[in-house]
């Protein structure tokens, strides 16, 4: 079974391994010990004092963990609000109409218009699932798993969440919009720049341009990757989808990635989740076969897992290795919600989000 918890201090070597087996483009979890270490110490301390309202900086960074090796199998996080001292940086698409009578000619324009936000939205990100454990749900559980601590802290979080995907790059870390823009500004390549961006974004204030960036200028195969997803995150990207995130009109200013927002309250397994106490503890059987699955959260410290539970008199019956894993007892309380909209075969969430 998997557990998705807070990550610890004595976790960073294992954040570390996963680190190293990402792909270019997940911007969040470099394989840079400084960093993770900052952040899980950041996260630890959100933790420790969940606040009453978002709070720009405050993070919750999240492990999967495999119960039977021990070992972390996946990471993913929530920021509670975007901007501060350090704006959040997006392109946003608009389109103008430029019109000639004399020669008859009417044009829709689209450009890209440089966006900061000092005050922003919830974000979710830094999703990895280690390839080999791609399946069974816990994908969906390492993503949606997270929706049930917004849902049991509402006020911590922004009234809108976003999330910010991957962008189309080859397995070198190339990017045809970084290569046709980004670099003319920045002098770097992308990898240095997506790692200078999780420190310090004071580096694209000094030299991002702010001028509208017209799209048709663009080559066409640059275009072609404005607002694409990177095919390895198309699952987390239906995944979301699922769940209510629609496109925000806006893509990121290193790889043109789209950027999906959906209200907090309004997504599927916020909106779905129940609290009930823990009222019978049964032993495992055969007979969760063909049970709907449920994500299970315990309320007192947060920790998940993929389960099947029975509503009964007085609160649920949950299964005693469900039990170990969320470490309850009767007595206590459980939020959960169904582990799917639809039943329909898993596809898994595999390396997702930034």
């Amino acid at each position: 079974m998997h557990c998705l918890r807070p990550v610890r201090e004595e976790d960073l070597e294992g954040v570390m391994a996963l680190s190293r087996q990402a792909t270019y483009g997940l911007t969040t979890l470099p394989a840079d010990e400084g960093i993770l270490s900052q952040r899980i110490r950041r996260s630890i301390e959100s933790f420790r004092r969940i606040a009453d309202q978002p709070v720009a900086g405050d993070e919750y960074f999240l492990v999967l963990e495999d119960e039977t090796s021990g070992e972390l199998v996946g990471t993913s996080a929530i920021v509670s609000k975007v901007g501060g001292f350090q704006p959040f940086y997006a392109y946003r698409i608009a389109t103008s109409v430029h019109e000639s009578e004399s020669l008859g000619v009417r044009k829709e324009v689209k450009a890209l218009h440089l966006f900061t936000e000092h005050d922003g939205p919830t974000e979710i990100g830094t999703l990895f699932l280690r390839p080999d454990v791609r399946r069974g749900g816990a994908g969906r559980l390492l993503s949606l798993g997270r929706f049930l601590l917004i849902a049991e802290h509402p006020d911590a979080f922004d009234e809108t969440v976003i999330a910010e995907m991957r962008g189309v790059i080859d397995p070198d870390g190339h990017s045809l919009f970084w290569e046709a823009i980004g670099r003319h500004f920045f002098d770097v390549d992308l990898e240095t720049a997506d790692h200078m961006s999780v420190e310090d974004k004071r580096f694209i204030a000094d030299l991002m341009p702010t001028h509208p960036i017209y799209i048709p200028i663009l080559a066409e195969e640059v275009q072609a990757v404005i607002g694409r997803v990177h095919p390895l995150t198309e699952p987390a990207h239906h995944l979301l989808q699922e769940e209510g995130f629609r496109d925000a009109g806006l893509v990121d200013i290193f790889e043109a990635v789209p950027v999906i927002a959906c209200p907090r309250d309004e997504i599927r397994t916020v909106r779905e989740s129940r609290v009930g106490r823990v009222a019978a503890i049964t032993e495992c059987g055969g007979g969760d076969r063909g049970r709907p699955a449920f994500m299970i959260a315990r309320r007192r410290g947060f920790r998940a897992a993929k389960g099947t539970l029975s509503e009964v008199e007085g609160g649920v019956a949950i299964s005693s290795a469900l039990a170990r894993t969320l470490d309850v007892g009767v007595g206590d309380e459980v939020r959960y919600a169904p582990f799917r909209s639809r039943q329909r075969p898993d596809g898994g969430a595999g390396g997702g989000g930034r």
